[in-house]
């Protein structure tokens, strides 16, 4: 039986992130790390608003991360898999079938050596599924929300990740 070509899932993009919440030294070493980790260049993020009580001001850099697509994407998620033992928890979907994920240090990524100068840290990972259609809802004309039949179910997108990554979907927290 033959699958429905605009029922397929894919993976949109993956996002690294780390936040180290104030600019200088430790944000330049996060940098490097998201930078050996998947051979592109990161981006700063900047806070929006004044938080006095955390020292935070507008337009302060605070974090980086770095935006994966297509195959490179799908290569460096199969490595942050291993990193987690091929095993992921269950309450990290969300409902529209997107899940995140966080690494408590980096040198758990295969092809990733530990840096006395840079030291221990983690980082997060976000990642979005689509399927062929989702682009009605960016479009700049006539833009249209996704049909409730179209749109990916939290146990799709498990079946997606054990069929494509062969990781395990476990209920209760991973140690």
């Amino acid at each position: 039986m033959e699958q429905n070509l605009m029922k397929q899932i894919r993976i949109e993009k993956i996002t690294l992130n780390m936040g180290v919440g104030e600019s200088g030294d430790k944000l330049s070493k996060a940098m490097k790390i998201l930078e050996k980790i998947t051979n592109s260049k990161p981006i700063q993020t900047i806070t929006m608003e004044r938080i006095p009580a955390w020292g935070v001001r507008p337009k302060l850099p605070i974090g980086c991360k770095v935006t994966l697509r297509g195959k490179k994407a799908e290569e460096v998620l199969s490595r942050l898999f291993k990193a987690l033992d091929n095993k992921i928890d269950e309450r990290k979907f969300d409902k529209s079938g997107n899940f995140s994920f966080g690494i408590h240090e980096y040198i758990d990524i295969p092809g990733v050596e530990y840096d006395p100068v840079i030291g221990i840290i983690g980082l997060e990972i976000a990642i979005t599924l689509e399927r062929p259609g989702y682009r009605i809802k960016r479009r700049r004309l006539r833009t249209r929300k996704i049909t409730s039949k179209h749109l990916i179910k939290k146990e799709e997108a498990k079946n997606f990740i054990k069929n494509k990554f062969g990781v395990d979907i476990v209920s209760g927290e991973i140690e």
